[in-house]
Protein backbone atom coordinates (compact mmCIF):
# COMPACT_ATOMS: atom_id res chain seq x y z
CA UNK A 1 0.00 0.00 0.00
CA UNK A 2 2.87 2.39 0.80
CA UNK A 3 4.38 1.77 -2.63
CA UNK A 4 1.07 2.53 -4.34
CA UNK A 5 0.79 5.75 -2.35
CA UNK A 6 4.20 7.07 -3.39
CA UNK A 7 3.60 5.99 -6.97
CA UNK A 8 0.45 8.12 -7.03
CA UNK A 9 2.33 11.07 -5.57
CA UNK A 10 5.01 10.67 -8.26
CA UNK A 11 2.44 10.69 -11.08
CA UNK A 12 0.72 13.76 -9.61
CA UNK A 13 4.03 15.60 -9.35
CA UNK A 14 4.81 14.74 -12.98
CA UNK A 15 1.51 16.20 -14.15
CA UNK A 16 2.04 19.31 -12.04
CA UNK A 17 5.50 19.79 -13.55
CA UNK A 18 4.04 19.72 -17.06
CA UNK A 19 1.35 22.23 -16.08
CA UNK A 20 3.91 24.52 -14.39
CA UNK A 21 6.13 24.50 -17.48
CA UNK A 22 3.19 25.61 -19.62
CA UNK A 23 2.36 28.47 -17.23
CA UNK A 24 5.98 29.55 -17.01
CA UNK A 25 6.17 29.90 -20.76
CA UNK A 26 3.05 32.02 -20.75
CA UNK A 27 4.46 34.17 -17.96
CA UNK A 28 7.77 34.73 -19.72
CA UNK A 29 5.96 36.04 -22.77
CA UNK A 30 4.17 38.57 -20.56
CA UNK A 31 7.32 40.26 -19.22
CA UNK A 32 9.09 41.42 -22.37
CA UNK A 33 11.20 44.39 -21.45
CA UNK A 34 10.39 47.83 -22.71
CA UNK A 35 12.36 49.48 -25.47
CA UNK A 36 15.50 51.16 -24.12
CA UNK A 37 15.57 53.88 -26.75
CA UNK A 38 13.42 56.32 -24.74
CA UNK A 39 14.58 59.92 -24.88
CA UNK A 40 15.38 61.23 -21.42
CA UNK A 41 16.14 64.61 -19.99
CA UNK A 42 19.92 65.23 -20.10
CA UNK A 43 20.26 65.29 -16.33
CA UNK A 44 18.08 62.22 -15.97
CA UNK A 45 20.08 60.41 -18.68
CA UNK A 46 23.24 60.94 -16.65
CA UNK A 47 21.64 59.35 -13.62
CA UNK A 48 22.70 55.68 -13.57
CA UNK A 49 20.49 52.72 -13.01
CA UNK A 50 20.81 51.54 -9.44
CA UNK A 51 21.58 47.89 -8.99
CA UNK A 52 20.96 47.92 -5.28
CA UNK A 53 17.66 46.76 -3.89
CA UNK A 54 18.90 47.13 -0.33
CA UNK A 55 21.42 49.60 1.08
CA UNK A 56 24.61 47.61 1.38
CA UNK A 57 23.24 44.49 -0.36
CA UNK A 58 23.65 43.84 -4.09
CA UNK A 59 20.66 43.25 -6.28
CA UNK A 60 21.27 41.70 -9.70
CA UNK A 61 18.56 43.26 -11.84
CA UNK A 62 18.85 43.97 -15.58
CA UNK A 63 20.03 47.55 -16.11
CA UNK A 64 18.66 49.76 -18.87
CA UNK A 65 20.99 52.72 -18.38
CA UNK A 66 24.49 52.60 -16.96
CA UNK A 67 26.71 55.42 -15.79
CA UNK A 68 29.79 55.84 -13.69
CA UNK A 69 29.33 56.21 -9.90
CA UNK A 70 30.95 59.64 -10.12
CA UNK A 71 28.12 60.80 -12.37
CA UNK A 72 25.52 59.69 -9.89
CA UNK A 73 27.22 61.45 -6.99
CA UNK A 74 27.18 64.64 -9.01
CA UNK A 75 23.41 64.76 -9.13
CA UNK A 76 21.79 62.85 -6.31
CA UNK A 77 23.99 63.51 -3.31
CA UNK A 78 22.58 65.92 -0.74
CA UNK A 79 23.92 69.43 -0.52
CA UNK A 80 27.65 69.18 0.08
CA UNK A 81 27.50 71.13 3.32
CA UNK A 82 24.26 69.55 4.60
CA UNK A 83 24.76 65.79 4.67
CA UNK A 84 21.75 63.90 6.09
CA UNK A 85 22.69 61.96 9.17
CA UNK A 86 20.99 59.56 11.55
CA UNK A 87 20.03 61.14 13.86
CA UNK A 88 19.75 64.31 11.78
CA UNK A 89 21.73 66.46 14.18
CA UNK A 90 25.43 65.64 14.26
CA UNK A 91 27.74 66.42 17.14
CA UNK A 92 29.57 68.99 15.00
CA UNK A 93 27.72 72.19 14.06
CA UNK A 94 27.22 72.77 10.37
CA UNK A 95 29.60 75.47 9.15
CA UNK A 96 28.03 78.90 8.68
CA UNK A 97 28.54 81.19 5.73
CA UNK A 98 32.15 82.29 5.15
CA UNK A 99 31.47 85.91 6.09
CA UNK A 100 29.91 85.18 9.48
CA UNK A 101 32.21 86.49 12.24
CA UNK A 102 30.80 85.66 15.65
CA UNK A 103 32.53 85.00 18.95
CA UNK A 104 30.91 84.16 22.25
CA UNK A 105 31.22 86.94 24.81
CA UNK A 106 29.40 86.83 28.11
CA UNK A 107 25.69 86.31 27.64
CA UNK A 108 25.73 87.39 24.02
CA UNK A 109 24.78 84.65 21.56
CA UNK A 110 26.50 83.71 18.33
CA UNK A 111 25.09 82.38 15.10
CA UNK A 112 26.54 78.91 15.67
CA UNK A 113 24.83 78.69 19.06
CA UNK A 114 21.51 79.63 17.50
CA UNK A 115 21.96 77.02 14.75
CA UNK A 116 22.69 74.30 17.32
CA UNK A 117 19.50 75.13 19.20
CA UNK A 118 17.44 75.12 16.00
CA UNK A 119 18.84 71.80 14.73
CA UNK A 120 17.80 70.19 18.00
CA UNK A 121 14.45 71.89 18.56
CA UNK A 122 12.92 72.77 15.19
CA UNK A 123 9.93 70.42 14.71
CA UNK A 124 10.32 70.37 10.92
CA UNK A 125 13.45 68.24 11.30
CA UNK A 126 11.64 65.79 13.58
CA UNK A 127 8.89 65.45 10.96
CA UNK A 128 11.40 64.83 8.17
CA UNK A 129 13.31 62.30 10.29
CA UNK A 130 10.09 60.44 11.14
CA UNK A 131 9.18 60.24 7.45
CA UNK A 132 12.63 58.90 6.68
CA UNK A 133 12.18 56.22 9.37
CA UNK A 134 8.77 55.40 7.89
CA UNK A 135 10.32 54.95 4.44
CA UNK A 136 12.95 52.63 5.88
CA UNK A 137 10.24 50.61 7.58
CA UNK A 138 8.33 50.43 4.29
CA UNK A 139 11.49 49.14 2.58
CA UNK A 140 11.64 46.28 5.07
CA UNK A 141 7.96 45.42 4.70
CA UNK A 142 7.67 45.35 0.91
CA UNK A 143 10.41 42.72 0.61
CA UNK A 144 8.91 40.21 3.02
CA UNK A 145 7.43 37.02 1.51
CA UNK A 146 3.85 35.94 2.26
CA UNK A 147 3.25 34.05 5.47
CA UNK A 148 2.84 30.29 5.51
CA UNK A 149 -0.75 29.11 6.06
CA UNK A 150 -1.44 26.23 8.43
CA UNK A 151 -4.95 24.78 8.43
CA UNK A 152 -7.28 21.85 9.04
CA UNK A 153 -8.73 19.66 6.26
CA UNK A 154 -11.68 17.27 6.68
CA UNK A 155 -13.75 15.19 4.25
CA UNK A 156 -16.88 13.04 4.55
CA UNK A 157 -17.46 14.42 8.01
CA UNK A 158 -21.11 13.22 8.01
CA UNK A 159 -20.21 9.53 7.89
CA UNK A 160 -20.25 9.17 11.70
CA UNK A 161 -16.53 8.58 11.70
CA UNK A 162 -16.68 5.55 9.37
CA UNK A 163 -15.26 7.17 6.22
CA UNK A 164 -13.93 10.44 7.55
CA UNK A 165 -10.65 11.81 6.32
CA UNK A 166 -9.12 14.40 8.66
CA UNK A 167 -5.74 16.05 8.65
CA UNK A 168 -3.72 19.21 8.43
CA UNK A 169 -2.38 21.17 5.50
CA UNK A 170 0.44 23.63 4.90
CA UNK A 171 0.07 26.26 2.18
CA UNK A 172 2.70 28.64 0.85
CA UNK A 173 2.63 31.21 -1.93
CA UNK A 174 5.94 31.43 -3.81
CA UNK A 175 6.50 34.92 -5.23
CA UNK A 176 8.22 34.81 -8.60
CA UNK A 177 9.61 37.30 -11.08
CA UNK A 178 11.82 39.05 -8.52
CA UNK A 179 8.81 41.06 -7.35
CA UNK A 180 10.00 41.35 -3.77
CA UNK A 181 13.44 42.54 -4.81
CA UNK A 182 11.88 45.00 -7.24
CA UNK A 183 9.57 46.24 -4.49
CA UNK A 184 12.59 47.05 -2.39
CA UNK A 185 14.39 48.62 -5.33
CA UNK A 186 11.43 51.00 -5.77
CA UNK A 187 11.19 51.85 -2.08
CA UNK A 188 14.97 52.26 -1.83
CA UNK A 189 14.56 55.27 -4.09
CA UNK A 190 11.83 56.53 -1.76
CA UNK A 191 14.28 56.20 1.12
CA UNK A 192 16.78 58.28 -0.86
CA UNK A 193 14.10 60.90 -1.46
CA UNK A 194 13.28 60.98 2.25
CA UNK A 195 16.98 61.52 2.98
CA UNK A 196 17.02 64.41 0.53
CA UNK A 197 13.88 65.85 2.12
CA UNK A 198 15.68 65.71 5.46
CA UNK A 199 18.71 67.45 3.93
CA UNK A 200 16.41 70.09 2.45
CA UNK A 201 14.75 70.67 5.79
CA UNK A 202 18.12 71.00 7.50
CA UNK A 203 19.10 73.64 4.97
CA UNK A 204 15.76 75.43 5.39
CA UNK A 205 16.25 75.54 9.15
CA UNK A 206 19.78 76.90 8.80
CA UNK A 207 18.65 79.51 6.28
CA UNK A 208 15.79 80.57 8.53
CA UNK A 209 18.13 80.87 11.51
CA UNK A 210 20.58 82.94 9.49
CA UNK A 211 17.83 85.15 8.15
CA UNK A 212 16.50 85.62 11.67
CA UNK A 213 20.00 86.24 13.00
CA UNK A 214 20.60 89.11 10.59
CA UNK A 215 17.06 90.34 11.06
CA UNK A 216 17.80 90.76 14.77
CA UNK A 217 21.21 92.33 14.07
CA UNK A 218 19.57 94.84 11.73
CA UNK A 219 16.95 95.55 14.39
CA UNK A 220 19.72 96.13 16.94
CA UNK A 221 21.43 98.54 14.56
CA UNK A 222 18.13 100.32 13.91
CA UNK A 223 17.70 100.88 17.65
CA UNK A 224 21.20 102.34 17.88
CA UNK A 225 20.64 104.67 14.91
CA UNK A 226 17.24 105.89 16.09
CA UNK A 227 18.72 106.53 19.53
CA UNK A 228 21.40 108.67 17.90
CA UNK A 229 18.75 110.46 15.89
CA UNK A 230 16.83 111.14 19.11
CA UNK A 231 19.97 112.56 20.70
CA UNK A 232 20.58 114.79 17.67
CA UNK A 233 16.95 115.98 17.77
CA UNK A 234 17.26 116.61 21.51
CA UNK A 235 20.35 118.71 20.91
CA UNK A 236 18.38 120.61 18.28
CA UNK A 237 15.66 121.39 20.85
CA UNK A 238 18.25 122.57 23.37
CA UNK A 239 19.92 124.78 20.78
CA UNK A 240 16.59 126.19 19.55
CA UNK A 241 15.48 127.03 23.10
CA UNK A 242 18.78 128.73 23.86
CA UNK A 243 18.60 130.79 20.68
CA UNK A 244 14.96 131.64 21.42
CA UNK A 245 15.94 132.96 24.85
CA UNK A 246 18.61 135.05 23.13
CA UNK A 247 15.85 136.27 20.78
CA UNK A 248 17.74 135.01 17.76
CA UNK A 249 15.00 132.60 16.57
CA UNK A 250 11.23 132.55 16.82
CA UNK A 251 8.91 130.32 18.80
CA UNK A 252 8.13 128.48 15.55
CA UNK A 253 11.70 127.15 15.41
CA UNK A 254 11.35 125.79 18.94
CA UNK A 255 8.09 124.05 18.04
CA UNK A 256 9.64 122.57 14.92
CA UNK A 257 12.57 121.26 16.98
CA UNK A 258 10.21 119.62 19.47
CA UNK A 259 8.20 118.02 16.63
CA UNK A 260 11.43 116.64 15.21
CA UNK A 261 12.34 115.22 18.64
CA UNK A 262 8.92 113.57 18.95
CA UNK A 263 9.29 112.08 15.48
CA UNK A 264 12.73 110.70 16.34
CA UNK A 265 11.39 109.26 19.62
CA UNK A 266 8.58 107.55 17.71
CA UNK A 267 11.11 106.02 15.31
CA UNK A 268 13.06 104.73 18.30
CA UNK A 269 9.95 103.14 19.83
CA UNK A 270 9.07 101.54 16.51
CA UNK A 271 12.62 100.19 16.24
CA UNK A 272 12.22 98.53 19.64
CA UNK A 273 8.97 96.91 18.47
CA UNK A 274 10.70 95.67 15.32
CA UNK A 275 13.48 94.20 17.48
CA UNK A 276 10.98 92.36 19.68
CA UNK A 277 9.16 90.94 16.64
CA UNK A 278 12.45 89.83 15.08
CA UNK A 279 13.35 87.91 18.22
CA UNK A 280 9.90 86.30 18.28
CA UNK A 281 10.37 85.05 14.70
CA UNK A 282 13.84 83.75 15.51
CA UNK A 283 12.49 81.96 18.59
CA UNK A 284 9.85 80.25 16.47
CA UNK A 285 12.49 78.94 14.03
CA UNK A 286 14.48 77.62 16.98
CA UNK A 287 11.52 75.51 18.06
CA UNK A 288 9.91 77.92 20.51
CA UNK A 289 12.96 78.00 22.78
CA UNK A 290 11.57 81.16 24.45
CA UNK A 291 14.95 82.84 24.55
CA UNK A 292 14.64 86.37 25.76
CA UNK A 293 15.92 89.23 23.62
CA UNK A 294 19.68 88.83 23.92
CA UNK A 295 22.35 90.89 22.14
CA UNK A 296 23.78 88.98 19.19
CA UNK A 297 27.40 89.05 18.09
CA UNK A 298 27.95 89.66 14.38
CA UNK A 299 29.53 92.02 11.87
CA UNK A 300 26.95 93.46 9.54
CA UNK A 301 29.49 95.22 7.34
CA UNK A 302 31.53 92.02 6.81
CA UNK A 303 29.52 91.07 3.71
CA UNK A 304 30.59 88.23 1.45
CA UNK A 305 32.44 88.91 -1.75
CA UNK A 306 30.41 89.70 -4.83
CA UNK A 307 28.50 86.62 -5.95
CA UNK A 308 28.55 85.45 -9.54
CA UNK A 309 25.13 84.52 -11.00
CA UNK A 310 26.55 81.79 -13.27
CA UNK A 311 28.37 80.11 -10.40
CA UNK A 312 25.27 80.45 -8.24
CA UNK A 313 23.02 78.60 -10.71
CA UNK A 314 25.64 75.89 -11.32
CA UNK A 315 25.99 75.29 -7.60
CA UNK A 316 22.22 75.31 -7.22
CA UNK A 317 21.71 72.63 -9.89
CA UNK A 318 24.58 70.49 -8.55
CA UNK A 319 23.90 70.67 -4.79
CA UNK A 320 20.21 71.43 -4.35
CA UNK A 321 18.31 68.68 -2.51
CA UNK A 322 15.28 69.71 -4.55
CA UNK A 323 17.09 68.68 -7.73
CA UNK A 324 18.29 65.47 -6.12
CA UNK A 325 14.71 64.61 -5.17
CA UNK A 326 13.34 64.92 -8.72
CA UNK A 327 16.31 63.04 -10.19
CA UNK A 328 15.76 60.25 -7.70
CA UNK A 329 12.09 60.22 -8.72
CA UNK A 330 13.22 59.53 -12.30
CA UNK A 331 15.21 56.53 -11.08
CA UNK A 332 12.29 55.37 -8.96
CA UNK A 333 9.97 55.60 -11.99
CA UNK A 334 12.31 53.33 -13.94
CA UNK A 335 12.17 50.72 -11.21
CA UNK A 336 8.38 51.03 -11.12
CA UNK A 337 8.34 50.12 -14.81
CA UNK A 338 10.44 47.03 -14.12
CA UNK A 339 8.04 46.14 -11.32
CA UNK A 340 5.05 46.60 -13.64
CA UNK A 341 6.58 44.23 -16.20
CA UNK A 342 7.22 41.66 -13.48
CA UNK A 343 3.64 41.78 -12.19
CA UNK A 344 2.21 39.26 -14.74
CA UNK A 345 4.78 36.63 -13.78
CA UNK A 346 2.56 34.11 -11.99
CA UNK A 347 3.17 33.24 -8.37
CA UNK A 348 3.05 29.58 -7.39
CA UNK A 349 0.66 28.46 -4.68
CA UNK A 350 1.67 25.14 -3.10
CA UNK A 351 -0.51 23.20 -0.66
CA UNK A 352 0.45 19.94 1.04
CA UNK A 353 -2.16 17.89 2.98
CA UNK A 354 -1.63 14.92 5.31
CA UNK A 355 -4.82 13.04 6.33
CA UNK A 356 -5.97 10.05 8.34
CA UNK A 357 -8.50 7.91 6.46
CA UNK A 358 -10.86 6.17 8.90
CA UNK A 359 -12.40 4.14 6.06
CA UNK A 360 -9.17 2.33 5.22
CA UNK A 361 -7.47 2.79 8.52
CA UNK A 362 -4.43 4.33 6.80
CA UNK A 363 -2.84 7.66 6.06
CA UNK A 364 -2.76 9.55 2.78
CA UNK A 365 -1.39 12.79 1.44
CA UNK A 366 -2.36 15.44 -1.09
CA UNK A 367 -0.18 17.87 -3.00
CA UNK A 368 -1.84 20.79 -4.79
CA UNK A 369 0.02 23.34 -6.94
CA UNK A 370 -1.80 26.22 -8.65
CA UNK A 371 -0.41 28.81 -11.05
CA UNK A 372 -2.55 31.52 -12.69
CA UNK A 373 -2.20 31.83 -16.46
CA UNK A 374 -1.50 35.46 -17.46
CA UNK A 375 -3.34 35.50 -20.77
CA UNK A 376 -6.16 37.95 -19.95
CA UNK A 377 -4.52 40.27 -17.41
CA UNK A 378 -0.91 40.98 -18.33
CA UNK A 379 -0.87 44.25 -16.35
CA UNK A 380 -1.20 46.21 -19.57
CA UNK A 381 -2.72 49.23 -17.85
CA UNK A 382 -0.19 49.18 -15.02
CA UNK A 383 2.69 49.18 -17.50
CA UNK A 384 1.24 52.14 -19.40
CA UNK A 385 0.71 54.00 -16.14
CA UNK A 386 4.31 53.35 -15.05
CA UNK A 387 5.75 54.47 -18.40
CA UNK A 388 3.67 57.65 -18.31
CA UNK A 389 4.89 58.32 -14.76
CA UNK A 390 8.48 58.06 -16.00
CA UNK A 391 7.79 60.69 -18.67
CA UNK A 392 6.26 62.96 -16.03
CA UNK A 393 9.26 62.47 -13.74
CA UNK A 394 11.69 63.31 -16.54
CA UNK A 395 9.78 66.45 -17.44
CA UNK A 396 9.70 67.47 -13.79
CA UNK A 397 13.50 67.72 -13.86
CA UNK A 398 13.37 70.33 -16.61
CA UNK A 399 10.54 72.16 -14.88
CA UNK A 400 12.54 72.39 -11.65
CA UNK A 401 15.61 73.65 -13.52
CA UNK A 402 13.59 76.52 -14.96
CA UNK A 403 11.92 77.20 -11.62
CA UNK A 404 15.29 77.39 -9.85
CA UNK A 405 16.56 79.79 -12.51
CA UNK A 406 13.45 81.94 -12.11
CA UNK A 407 13.69 82.02 -8.32
CA UNK A 408 17.41 82.72 -8.40
CA UNK A 409 16.88 85.59 -10.85
CA UNK A 410 14.47 87.27 -8.45
CA UNK A 411 16.71 86.84 -5.41
CA UNK A 412 19.82 87.81 -7.34
CA UNK A 413 18.16 91.02 -8.48
CA UNK A 414 17.49 91.87 -4.83
CA UNK A 415 21.09 91.00 -4.00
CA UNK A 416 22.57 93.14 -6.80
CA UNK A 417 20.37 96.13 -5.95
CA UNK A 418 21.16 95.92 -2.23
CA UNK A 419 24.87 95.47 -2.95
CA UNK A 420 24.92 98.62 -5.09
CA UNK A 421 23.12 100.55 -2.37
CA UNK A 422 25.51 99.22 0.28
CA UNK A 423 28.57 100.35 -1.66
CA UNK A 424 27.01 103.73 -2.50
CA UNK A 425 26.20 104.43 1.15
CA UNK A 426 29.25 102.95 2.87
CA UNK A 427 32.27 103.99 0.79
CA UNK A 428 34.55 106.70 2.14
CA UNK A 429 33.03 109.49 0.05
CA UNK A 430 29.58 107.89 -0.04
CA UNK A 431 26.13 109.07 0.89
CA UNK A 432 26.53 108.43 4.64
CA UNK A 433 29.73 110.42 4.82
CA UNK A 434 28.32 113.33 2.88
CA UNK A 435 25.08 113.46 4.90
CA UNK A 436 27.05 113.50 8.18
CA UNK A 437 29.35 116.26 6.89
CA UNK A 438 26.40 118.31 5.72
CA UNK A 439 24.64 117.93 9.10
CA UNK A 440 27.73 119.04 11.04
CA UNK A 441 28.21 122.04 8.73
CA UNK A 442 24.59 123.21 8.95
CA UNK A 443 24.43 122.62 12.73
CA UNK A 444 27.51 124.80 13.24
CA UNK A 445 26.04 127.47 11.02
CA UNK A 446 22.73 127.36 12.90
CA UNK A 447 24.44 127.73 16.27
CA UNK A 448 26.36 130.70 14.88
CA UNK A 449 23.19 132.22 13.51
CA UNK A 450 24.33 131.80 9.92
CA UNK A 451 21.75 129.15 8.88
CA UNK A 452 18.02 128.94 9.36
CA UNK A 453 16.30 126.21 11.31
CA UNK A 454 14.72 124.96 8.12
CA UNK A 455 18.23 124.27 6.83
CA UNK A 456 19.07 122.40 10.03
CA UNK A 457 15.79 120.50 9.91
CA UNK A 458 16.41 119.47 6.30
CA UNK A 459 19.96 118.32 7.13
CA UNK A 460 18.74 116.28 10.13
CA UNK A 461 16.00 114.58 8.14
CA UNK A 462 18.41 113.81 5.31
CA UNK A 463 20.86 112.28 7.77
CA UNK A 464 18.06 110.30 9.44
CA UNK A 465 16.62 108.98 6.18
CA UNK A 466 20.09 108.15 4.84
CA UNK A 467 21.01 106.07 7.90
CA UNK A 468 17.70 104.22 7.93
CA UNK A 469 17.93 103.56 4.18
CA UNK A 470 21.47 102.22 4.67
CA UNK A 471 20.24 99.85 7.36
CA UNK A 472 17.42 98.62 5.11
CA UNK A 473 19.87 98.06 2.24
CA UNK A 474 22.21 96.17 4.55
CA UNK A 475 19.35 93.96 5.74
CA UNK A 476 18.22 93.22 2.18
CA UNK A 477 21.80 92.44 1.16
CA UNK A 478 22.22 89.89 3.94
CA UNK A 479 18.78 88.38 3.33
CA UNK A 480 19.52 87.83 -0.36
CA UNK A 481 23.03 86.54 0.35
CA UNK A 482 21.82 84.04 2.94
CA UNK A 483 19.06 82.82 0.64
CA UNK A 484 21.45 82.31 -2.29
CA UNK A 485 24.02 80.55 -0.11
CA UNK A 486 21.18 78.46 1.34
CA UNK A 487 20.20 77.10 -2.10
CA UNK A 488 16.94 79.10 -2.04
CA UNK A 489 15.63 76.86 0.74
CA UNK A 490 13.82 78.66 3.56
CA UNK A 491 10.49 78.73 5.46
CA UNK A 492 11.15 75.51 7.35
CA UNK A 493 7.94 75.81 9.36
CA UNK A 494 5.62 76.29 6.37
CA UNK A 495 7.31 74.57 3.42
CA UNK A 496 5.30 71.61 2.08
CA UNK A 497 7.17 68.35 1.62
Amino acid sequence: MCWDFWKSVHMAAKRITILAAFCLCAGCQAIDRRDSSDELHPLAEALPRQTQAEPGAPYAAPNRLQAEPEQRSQFVQPAAHIQPVQPPVSSEPIAPLPAFHADASGENMTLIELEEVALVSNPALAVAQARLDAARGKWVQVGLPPNTVLGYAGQQLGSHGLAEQQGVYVQQELVRGGKLRLNRAVVAREVEQAEQHLAAQQQRVLTDVRLGFYDVLIAQRRIEVTRQLSEIANQGVTTAEALFEAQEVSQVDVMRARIELQTASLLHQNAQNIYTAAWSRLNAVMGGSHLGPTPLIGELEAVVEDLDPDQAIQRLLAESPEMAIVLTEVERARWVIDRAYAEPVPNVDVQAVVQRDNGTGGNNGNLQVSIPIPWLDRNQGGIREAEASLVAAERAVGRLELDLQRRLATVFQQYATARNQFHAYSKQDGILSHSKTALDFVRGGYQAGESSYLDLLTAQRTYSQTNLAYIEALGELWAATVEIEGLLLKNSLTAAE
